[in-house]
């Protein structure tokens, strides 16, 4: 299997945010779709090593702000890089709002922001699916959302691509980093020999 054919799913990404114990907290999540219409209910799926999972698990409640394609890696890196539990992810952030849950929501490089009750939660083992009422919402803009296909191809740094001095198999690609190549060398992949490998030029 391909696993990047689950990229092609056309899933938006969101900031996910909620508060326990007065402490704000925020992740990156792709996982909310609403369910329902009427009533007008959304489920999110949360790992239950988030720190995040724990703060909705004990008080019920949560909001989604869309991200939309002004956004940069900055919000990707500040929310969905480092963990709540070691970092408050608010101290050095002012871009939000209250909603009327008291829960906190992005205002910026966001369209729209969606408030939660969880009304019950579905134990996926390593996640949890958290099934909610929604109870407020707002568009904040017309910018497209942000998708994930969007995110891989125009936001997410590319790596830099490292330059190799070596022999690359014509048969299957596997390279040999080095000067020489051994004339009794034997690809690790496909068994061929050293005469149907090629010096790498580019």
């Amino acid at each position: 299997m391909d696993p990047k054919s689950m990229f092609k799913i056309g899933y938006g990404l969101y900031v996910l945010t909620a508060n326990s114990n007065g402490k704000d907290n925020g992740c990156i999540i792709n996982t909310a779709i609403q369910v329902t219409s009427q009533p007008n209910r959304i489920s999110i799926c949360l790992n239950k090593l988030n720190y995040t999972h724990d703060m909705i698990v004990k008080d019920g409640k949560f909001n989604i702000s869309v991200i939309d394609e002004t956004a940069s890696f900055d919000l990707f890196k500040h929310f969905g890089f480092a963990s709540g539990k070691d970092k408050d992810k608010f101290a050095d952030f002012d871009s939000y709002k209250k909603s009327e849950n008291g829960l906190l929501y992005i205002c910026e490089n966001t369209n729209a922001f969606i408030s939660g009750k969880v009304f019950e939660t579905v134990d996926l083992g390593t996640h949890t699916m958290f099934l909610a009422d929604v109870t407020d919402g707002e568009v904040l803009s017309d910018n497209k959302t942000c998708t994930y296909d969007y995110y891989q191809s125009n936001i997410k740094p590319k790596p830099e691509k490292k330059k190799v001095k070596g022999y690359r198999c014509r048969i299957c690609g596997y390279v040999y980093e080095g000067e020489e190549l051994p004339e009794d060398f034997i690809c690790p992949i496909c068994k061929h020999g050293a005469s149907d490998f090629e010096k790498i030029t580019d």
